[in-house]
């Protein structure tokens, strides 16, 4: 059998650029699993250099040639989720790498921050990356597929990396949610909360009030009295919509426990479907009869639906 002829210059294709976000890592990765590993460039004295980086590719980096950015939307590190990885990484290495961008003589992650700074307590010398020449605006856009996807990011840093992507690149609301596969009305939610004072944005921060609650506080007047209050005696997500109300309404009544059956059912479906929305990222319908119902999710695009059926199976991202 003849041997197959030497590709022309013609038949040489560029590398694509990165696009559809949306569908999460994999585009970012495409070719490259099928790559060997490119060894790190070797200065005169032997030792690894990153003068020459290897761009659109997958090679091994000196953990101590790459830095963080300070722009990466997740600030909140659990310590002992990062020992766990940490230990696995002593026995396993790294499985996936992460992603980085050159700058200068140095590399900037892109996605994976929290495998970086496992890697350096498990006092790994070297960590494997796939190179990417990257604009602020894709590295930000990436960052946050990643975290979103992977729901790493608290609401509230979610919401702000949102903002900046609006601020500072022009992003709308409709291109946020095309970008992480998520509805236009959810990145609105979102968004809203970075309304709240800062000391009820913080208490999100540490998990004592839930995105649900935090939105139920948006138009509160005394947001800053009642989230405290809220935190105190476990009030749910329905409970401080009544609060509110109240407050709005000009009613002092002390008690947020007593509403009339059919409102009671009314909030009670309500604030379902946002709970159920703010898991997905999606809007979701509750239609009550009887002791039945119908449960709707709606979808804009097939990326949205891939993802429901991620979370549905169980499947990871």
């Amino acid at each position: 059998m003849a041997d197959d002829p030497a590709p022309t210059e013609k038949s040489k294709k560029a590398p694509k650029r990165v696009t559809g976000l949306g569908r999460g890592l994999n585009s970012l990765f495409g070719d490259i699993q099928r790559e060997e590993p490119i060894a790190p460039a070797e200065s005169a004295d032997g030792e690894g250099s990153a003068a020459s980086p290897v761009i659109d590719g997958l090679r091994s980096i000196a953990v101590a040639d790459i830095r963080p950015n300070p722009d990466q939307p997740r600030q909140h590190f659990d310590s002992d989720a990062l020992d766990e990885l940490a230990d696995s990484m002593r026995q396993r290495g790294v499985i996936q790498p992460i992603v980085v961008r050159p700058q200068g003589k140095t590399f900037q992650i892109v996605a994976g921050e929290r495998r970086w700074r496992a890697a350096q307590r498990a006092r790994l010398h070297q960590i494997p990356a796939v190179v990417r020449d990257l604009s602020d605006e894709e590295t930000l856009e990436i960052a946050i597929v990643e975290n979103v996807q992977r729901r790493d990011l608290n609401v509230i840093e979610e919401a702000e990396a949102y903002a900046r992507l609006s601020q500072d690149f022009g992003h709308s609301q409709s291109r946020l949610a095309e970008v992480v596969g998520k509805s236009r009305s959810h990145i609105a939610n979102l968004m809203r909360l970075l309304e709240l004072p800062a000391t009820v944005k913080a208490l999100v921060v540490d998990e004592k009030l839930s995105m649900g609650h935090a939105r139920a506080l948006i138009n509160a007047p005394n947001a800053e009295e009642l989230a405290p209050q809220i935190v105190k005696q476990g009030l749910s997500v329905r409970d401080v919509e009544r609060l509110v109300r109240k407050s709005l309404s000009g009613d002092k009544s002390p008690s947020p426990k007593k509403a009339a059956a059919t409102s009671e059912n009314d909030a009670d479906i309500q604030a379902l479907e946002n709970h159920l929305g703010d898991l997905l990222g999606l809007k979701v319908k509750i239609q009550s009869s009887g002791q039945g119902g119908t449960l709707a999710i709606e979808y804009a695009t097939l990326d949205q639906l891939d993802l429901i059926c991620q979370r549905l199976t169980g499947e990871h991202i």
